[in-house]
């Protein structure tokens, strides 16, 4: 464009030194546009700058015009495009150019340019020229650098990757280790491994293992197998496989010896902890059964004692049999406790499931527990729906949780108190919250409640109990197939809420009243 600016302006005579100019615009127009178009498009470009650089220098009197060094322009195309693989062609497109010029001079007469214009086609051609090869040199500088970089970032994960404590392969779909890094393992360095099968770290017995691992990590994209160690009796090894979109595997062989051994003495601690909790619980429940008997003898003839069957008593004797007969009926509350629990961790208690209304159980908890609460001063009220709550349950079982629920709400609400005990249906599932007014639990101390013999609270209040009033009542919700949810905050009081599925038919909102 400027070439054919000047031409119209007079600047520039119309002659060899205007083709030449046109032929070297050309060719930068045509390589940008073709370098656009990727590595064929670029070798392409080159090519024609070494045409143009040829025909140029040919129109202006061959290797001694003043447009010689256009003869270099395909290298400095090819530099400038900053790509390896057009180097070696813009060189030998430079060398053809030179040559083709030079045998051009040779062999016929060329024309010769302006020797006014000379100086300045010169300037023109030298300019040009080392402008593209500055361009290029720049580019390669800073392609260097980036390749220094990645150089010293691969050289540290390579660092990373010999010194991190797993044998990394890279296997081919047969388990052949094609490279490795990483962790020597049952005697492989990771560069010994290199083409031989993983098979090799692996025993005998377990190759079928491996063989399994690697077909899923094929199929599904991953896989992970615990093998035993070739030449070891003792040593495991972890094998975690991945599946790479190349088709290969990347395998993860990590030294599982330690981890056994720890596994198997936890087995081994398990078992035992087992043993020594069945132990136990066998020896509570034949314990609870032998103190039974006397027990049950001695709150007999206290009983007769009490309500004097063979004649009066003294005031003081009287009072010794009543003490007795409360501390009987105590301890046998306690070892039925201890009994039902030890059948329950021993997986022994069986549900004896029949078909009642459960308002007819809570009723009958309420009046049994009514005494206790005036005697404590506390108010003990029910609410309880209209309609029956046809349930299929454990009926002593419900009326055990009804009764521990009220049993600790009036042992820890003071003298003027209340403990409300509501009833409803909701679907098939049966609810059952005790809330009370009493002294609150610690945020602390709820997490431990509900686990066997543990007590909150004041000292005198757990030396009442065993510890295992909400344990039971967990168990036994859980066993119908429900659970045990508690609320309390300290000074406000605590509400503790079992839900079973347990009703059947259909079961209405409840319509609540006072019992």
């Amino acid at each position: 464009m400027t070439t054919g600016l000047l031409s119209a302006r007079g600047l520039l005579p119309v002659g060899p030194e205007l083709t030449a100019l046109a032929a070297g615009g050309a060719a930068a127009v045509l390589g940008a546009l073709l370098s656009t178009l990727g590595r064929g498009g670029r070798a392409v470009s080159v090519l024609i700058w070494g045409v143009a650089g040829a025909a140029a220098c040919h129109l202006t009197g061959g290797p001694a015009g003043p447009l010689a060094a256009w003869c270099l322009a395909p290298a400095a195309a090819a530099t400038a495009f900053r790509t390896r693989e057009t180097l070696a062609l813009g060189a030998a497109a430079a060398l053809a150019a030179a040559a083709v010029s030079t045998l051009d001079a040779a062999l016929m007469p060329l024309p010769v340019a302006d020797p006014t214009l000379a100086p300045w086609l010169g300037l023109l051609a030298l300019a040009t020229v080392t402008l593209g090869f500055a361009t290029g040199l720049v580019g390669f500088q800073g392609m260097v650098a980036r390749d220094n970089r990645r150089r010293d970032r691969a050289e540290q994960v390579l660092e990373i990757l010999d010194a991190q404590p797993l044998l990394l392969a890279s296997l081919d779909r047969a388990g052949r280790v094609l490279a490795a890094a990483g962790a020597t393992v049952g005697g492989y360095a990771p560069r010994g491994l290199e083409g031989r099968s993983l098979g090799h770290l692996v025993a005998e017995a377990d190759l079928p293992a491996l063989a399994g691992a690697l077909h899923a990590a094929v199929r599904d994209g991953r896989a992970q197998v615990y093998v035993a160690q070739a030449g070891d009796g003792d040593g495991w090894l972890e094998l975690t496989l991945r599946a790479t979109e190349a088709g290969r595997l990347v395998a993860a062989v990590r030294d599982a010896r330690e981890q056994f051994a720890r596994e198997k003495r936890l087995d081994a601690e398990r078992v035992t902890a087992e043993q020594q909790n069945a132990g136990k619980s066998r020896f509570l429940a034949n314990m609870s059964h032998e103190l039974r008997t006397p027990l049950n003898a001695i709150m007999g003839f206290s009983d007769i004692m009490r309500q004097r069957l063979f004649g009066p008593l003294g005031d003081r004797y009287a009072e010794y049999a009543e003490l007795i007969h409360e501390s009987g009926t105590h301890l046998l509350e306690l070892i039925n406790d201890v009994l039902d629990m030890s059948k329950i961790e021993a997986e022994r208690f069986e549900l004896s499931i029949e078909t009642f209304d459960a308002r007819d159980a809570i009723s009958a908890v309420l009046r049994l527990m009514r005494g206790q609460a005036d005697r404590a001063g506390v108010n003990l009220r029910g609410v309880l729906p209209i309609a029956p709550l046809e349930a299929e349950a454990d009926k002593r079982a419900v009326k055990q949780i009804a009764l521990n629920l009220i049993s600790n709400a009036l042992k820890f609400t003071p003298r003027g108190g209340s403990v409300t005990v509501t009833v409803q249906g909701d679907g098939d599932t049966l609810e059952l919250v005790v809330a009370d007014t009493g002294v609150g639990i610690a945020r602390d101390d709820i997490e431990r409640l509900g686990r066997p013999f543990e007590q909150v609270g004041e000292q005198e209040k757990k030396l009442e109990g065993t510890g295992l009033g909400l344990s039971l009542v967990r168990a036994f919700a859980r066993l119908h197939g429900g659970d045990m949810a508690l609320e309390s905050e300290m000074g406000q009081g605590t509400s503790v809420t079992v839900r079973m599925p347990v009703l059947t038919g259909a079961n209405a909102e409840p319509i609540r009243r006072k019992g």
